[in-house]
């Protein structure tokens, strides 16, 4: 069964913290086991069939929209960084939809699809959004606290679970945003605040390539994953 709803990719971002690999390419280019971090997503999207893919781009954006060139996915341009929030509301139209996905392009999975897992446990008449989440054992890379709690139920803050950048919600909070740069924790906190927001725990693992050295962490952990099938 195909997604039921369009996905959008996050790739406008500087990354600062993947210097010097990024002062000459987008980071969501750098290459993981042979393949552009990019393709790492693009190739999950394609996988569950979504109805529309739209990558938006910001830093470089003529490299990603050179390497996107005859592909099946949109390109939402950026003439400034918007962050998550406004990078999504700016994306809207070309979307089409007011319930969408978003992924996170600095990461790679090893395990079921992400898209597929949220796909599968989302309730549109009880959730507004459901964020993919890890336990920390399986968060390679990571070295934060975790991000949110929750467990069957509506999810809070708090060291727990690690976000992994994969999500589904409904959008029409965006529009109740004054400011045109904002991070789609404002939309969070206020789906919180109303016990809409819920998380699903990740049964596989998760590399956070946001650094160099995340590099050769994602590709062990890929080496690790193929070598057990």
């Amino acid at each position: 069964m195909n997604l039921p709803h369009p996905v959008m990719l996050f790739a406008a971002g500087f990354g600062t913290r993947m210097k010097p690999l990024t002062d000459t390419r987008p980071k969501p280019l750098i290459k993981v086991a042979g393949k552009p971090l990019l393709d790492h997503a693009l190739d999950l999207v394609r996988a569950e069939g979504a109805p529309r893919t739209v990558v938006n781009s910001h830093y470089l954006g003529a490299q990603i929209a050179a390497h996107l060139d005859g592909q099946d996915s949109a390109t939402s341009d950026e003439d400034t960084i918007l962050d998550t929030g406004g990078g999504l509301r700016h994306a809207l139209p070309l979307l089409g939809d007011q319930t969408v996905f978003t992924m996170n392009t600095d990461a790679v999975w090893a395990g079921p699809n992400p898209l597929r897992m949220l796909a599968d446990h989302w309730n549109p008449d009880l959730m507004e959004a459901l964020l993919l989440c890890l336990p920390k054992p399986q968060a390679i890379g990571h070295k934060g606290q975790g991000d949110f709690i929750g467990d069957h139920g509506p999810a809070t803050r708090g060291p727990g679970l690690v976000y992994g950048g994969v999500q589904i919600l409904k959008t029409q909070g965006l529009a109740a945003i004054d400011e045109q740069v904002f991070s789609l924790n404002r939309l969070w906190d206020d789906m919180i605040a109303r016990q809409k927001l819920f998380i699903l725990p990740y049964t596989g693992l998760w590399c956070d390539v946001g650094h160099p050295a995340g590099i050769q962490l994602a590709e062990d952990m890929l080496d690790q994953h193929n070598g057990s099938v």
